[in-house]
């Protein structure tokens, strides 16, 4: 189990999974199929699929996590918390809001009962539900949640941890999507500035920060300022995770928009086309980030004239989109 935990921070998913697989046959064989030991294995398998984008996989395990932890301990227990949160996590990734809702609620009402109004694992509780509420653009509860949640860390943690920088992050970009930039940018700053001292400058964590710095530069119109950032994001996150990870297809969509707002559509449609690509194959051709890449890549098609095609994308979109609201 520890070897794969290794394996999965160096983001060696091939060599982790055979471990954390038979480390969970083991519990099973040694404590029974319910015992939170085995929880922990599931957690972690699922932890690695949901790292790769498949979801299918982890879902299931987080689940059967969460009944073993339910049955295993007192309802209000940090641990039930911790395994309501992950499954979650889960749902909010594939656009399962509704889903995810009620379970970081009890995540939540469980955390702060049990350990406190001040306590990092609330921030951590705290920060989710603001993505959730972030993401159907619900941005003054957001906000709450994350000023709130950063300043638990800052004063638990101290100014320059890891998770204040998560958080920094998280509500620069939130900032952003409301066109706040002037409130963003130096968020972006301080978080890039912390993660580069703490991981060094080659690790997918600076990457997430200097992806979110070059968004801000390219709302603002600043191109030259936004591409080598871009760039660099590519670089770290093709050597770290490899050429299949949805975090790299997500980059290249991003560079392809910077390409295509500047009129070079030439250059940025294998970007689209790279991306769509690495996309469906690590999401599933029907998640909300495929259908999203769909949505721009369409857009550049009809720039380029080709309006037979950019049909074809956006009705894939829109069938996405369709079965999600379902």
């Amino acid at each position: 189990n520890n070897l794969a935990g290794v394996y999965r921070e160096q983001s060696k998913y091939a060599q982790a999974e055979p471990l954390y697989q038979r480390a969970l046959v083991i519990r099973e064989k040694v404590f029974g199929p319910d015992h939170p030991y085995v929880a922990h294995s599931l957690n972690n398998l699922a932890a690695l699929y949901r790292e790769q984008g498949h979801y299918s996989q982890a879902e299931p395990l987080y689940q059967r996590a969460l009944t073993i932890h339910q049955n295993a301990r007192d309802a209000q227990n940090p641990q039930v918390a911790a395994a309501l949160n992950n499954l979650a996590e889960t749902y909010r990734e594939q656009g399962k809001y509704a889903q995810a809702e009620p379970l970081y609620r009890r995540a939540l009402a469980i955390r702060e009962k049990a350990l406190g109004p001040d306590h990092p694992d609330l921030a951590v509780s705290l920060n989710n539900l603001a993505l959730l509420h972030s993401a159907r653009g619900q941005y003054e509860q957001a906000e709450l949640l994350y000023k709130r949640a950063l300043a638990i860390q800052e004063k638990a943690l101290g100014a320059n941890d890891p998770h204040v920088a998560a958080s920094l992050d998280n509500l620069g970009v939130m900032y952003q999507e409301q066109g706040r930039y002037s409130q963003a940018e130096p968020l972006h700053k301080r978080a890039l500035g912390i993660k580069e001292k703490v991981f060094g400058p080659d690790n997918p964590a600076v990457a997430q920060s200097l992806n979110n710095l070059a968004a801000l530069y390219q709302g603002r119109g600043l191109y030259m300022q936004a591409e080598p950032l871009y760039k660099r994001v590519l670089s770290i996150l093709e050597r770290a995770l490899g050429s299949a990870h949805p975090h790299l297809g997500a980059s290249l969509n991003n560079l392809a928009g910077l390409y295509e707002a500047q009129g070079r559509y030439t250059e940025a449609e294998p970007l689209y086309r790279r991306s769509l690509a690495i996309l469906e194959e690590a999401l599933g051709p029907e998640h909300p980030t495929v259908a999203t890449a769909l949505e721009n890549y369409a857009t550049l098609l009809r720039a380029m004239e080709q309006e037979t095609k950019a049909d074809e994308m956006e009705a894939r979109a829109k069938a996405i989109r369709a079965k999600g609201n379902d």
